[in-house]
């Protein structure tokens, strides 16, 4: 079964005119891979390289535009990339291969196809969130779901009951859980803003109807200044657990963009769109005698006064400026790392998030709270990563460190010129010209065969300088594309054509214009890499 859930795709970046109107390469990057991940551009074809087109890509925008009620421009234009901004829910607004919009049809609410075969539905709460306003009861967070799900029961035959959850992750049909970033599911949050949750439709497999909150928002009651209300978002979510799609209709509490708080809980009641479609999938409520109705979930209070908007936070690191600790290619993806986090580069060149994820919580089993990367590399003979701190190094499988971890650098026999043991690695990459794995530290470098156990190569080290018209002692370096060498060193990048080693005439590009997808200076240029001299010997690494 193919659930509802999708996330980033590769997607081609557009930065020539295609009917976008404003010509800013982060904003053509960002719009297509909206459109790709909210079903209204398929992904490129992999297999064949078969990229977007311009008619495609306008037409995308159009459905978008048509099911948001926008002007249909066909452009990304102001109103449209301000609603790409504006927090929503995960799930796409185009479900399946046909095209919804091609006919206007009377019922606008969607339907996914999948419901529960049973009016007897139970649910449970597996972890709440961290912090909030009114939020930090787990009672009282228990109490807003059940009003929540009460929504949808008012209206149907449906019956919910509350399990307790147990430490197997069992818990019944709808499987409640606060999580922040990569959560298990393979559809990660994005910090504050941008996807605020998401539920997998009904169904017999394991993660259906569960129903996942992100953990980093400032959920509420009320949903005060720089918050974001819980009910709100969870009567919407729980229509997808339910086998709703989204609606393109105005009032619907399906529509995918975050509306705000909707007022008195108590009170709420759905729109006539909303109403129709769940009771196309389970039936109009029978009208109960009084003295047989069940208790209801207990009253909310009032909801609190608003409170000032929060700040953002300004410990995070500015993607468009600086250094970067660590450059990788993983599984065809480019990894930057700068401090305690990293941004993730799919294979389209597309930003995965703006907003950096913390190494730590990703990479399971470096210790926590660490706050650098000196570099990494994915070891070609059986795709495990390897990542180097100060003289230690871990072998990882995907995102799990492989047992007896770490290890001391001083198992790859790595020694100076002048015999000192090297007690740090700067820079590693393996080079797709011969498949051989260079590390670097202190202008001078070290080349292994991997397919000889990592056996340590005679004649090294040699020095940096062999490396023509790239800095000596870069930042990191990776094999990228048709497997050219990208030296990356502050916040500019060279690049060796394949198999090459000698760029004299190489020039420096911006790191944070063609891989952050930031907005060129005006006055900033990038001159050529200065020459240097080479040293005594003419060994080159082939």
């Amino acid at each position: 079964m193919v659930y509802h859930m999708l996330c980033l795709t590769g997607t081609v970046m557009v930065f020539m005119s295609v009917g976008l109107s404003i010509p800013v390469p982060d904003q053509y990057s960002r719009g297509v891979d909206w459109l790709s991940r909210y079903g209204y551009l398929p992904p490129p074809d992999t297999h064949t390289g078969k990229l977007q087109t311009r008619e495609g890509i306008e037409k995308g925008l159009r459905q978008m535009q048509r099911f948001a009620g926008l002007k249909e421009t066909g452009k990304l234009d102001k109103d449209t990339l301000a609603l790409m901004a504006t927090p929503r829910c995960s799930l796409p607004d185009i479900v399946g291969p046909e095209d919804m919009l091609k006919k206007r049809r009377r019922k606008r609410y969607a339907l996914s196809g999948l419901h529960w075969d049973k009016m007897d539905i139970t649910w449970s709460i597996h972890s709440f969130p961290s912090t909030g306003t009114h939020t930090e009861s787990p009672e009282f967070v228990s109490t807003i779901l059940a009003h929540a799900l009460k929504v949808w029961s008012d209206v149907t035959p449906l019956h919910f009951h509350h399990l307790p959850a147990n430490n197997k992750g069992q818990g019944g049909d709808i499987r409640v859980s606060f999580s922040q970033s990569f959560h298990d599911d393979g559809y990660p949050f994005d910090g504050i803003g941008g996807t605020l949750a998401h539920a997998f439709f009904p169904g017999k497999g394991d993660i259906a109807g569960d129903t996942h909150f992100d953990d980093d928002e400032i959920w509420s009651y009320g949903g005060n200044s720089g918050s974001t209300d819980l009910f709100t978002v969870a009567v919407h979510e729980f229509g997808h657990a339910l086998g709703l799609s989204h609606s393109s209709s105005d009032p619907s509490i399906m529509r995918p963009y975050y509306q705000g708080p909707v007022g008195g809980i108590q009170a709420y009641k759905l729109a006539m769109d909303d109403r129709m479609a769940i009771q196309t999938l389970y039936g109009v409520k029978e009208a109960v005698p009084t003295h047989h109705q069940t208790p209801g979930p207990p009253r909310l209070p009032s909801p609190e006064p608003p409170s000032p908007t929060r700040n953002p936070d300004r410990s995070l690191p500015n993607r468009c400026k600086g250094s970067y600790d660590a450059v990788a290619n993983i599984r065809g993806e480019i990894f930057f790392f700068k401090g305690p986090y990293f941004w993730r580069i799919l294979q389209s060149g597309s930003l995965f998030s703006l907003s950096p994820a913390l190494i730590w919580k990703f990479w399971n089993g470096l210790p926590p709270g660490t706050k650098k990367i000196d570099a990494l590399y994915e070891r070609k003979y059986d795709s495990r990563i390897i990542f180097f701190i100060g003289n230690q190094y871990w072998v990882f499988e995907n995102t799990r460190s492989l047992p007896g971890y770490p290890r001391p650098l001083s198992d790859w026999g790595m020694r100076s010129r002048d015999g000192y043991e090297i007690q740090i690695v700067e820079a590693a990459f393996v080079w797709a010209h011969n498949g051989k794995t260079y590390l670097f530290s202190g202008r001078e470098f070290w080349r292994f065969d991997e397919g000889r156990r990592g056996k340590l190569e005679g004649d090294y080290p040699k020095d940096a300088t062999l490396w023509g018209g790239v800095p000596p002692d870069p930042d990191d370096i990776i094999s990228w594309k048709n497997g050219d060498a990208y030296f990356f060193k502050g916040n500019s990048y060279w690049v060796l054509n394949k198999g090459g080693m000698d760029q004299e005439t190489g020039t420096s590009k911006s790191i944070a214009v063609d891989w952050m997808r930031c907005a060129p200076s005006p006055h900033t240029t990038y001159p050529p890499a200065k020459p240097r001299d080479k040293p005594s010997f003419n060994t080159k690494p082939s």
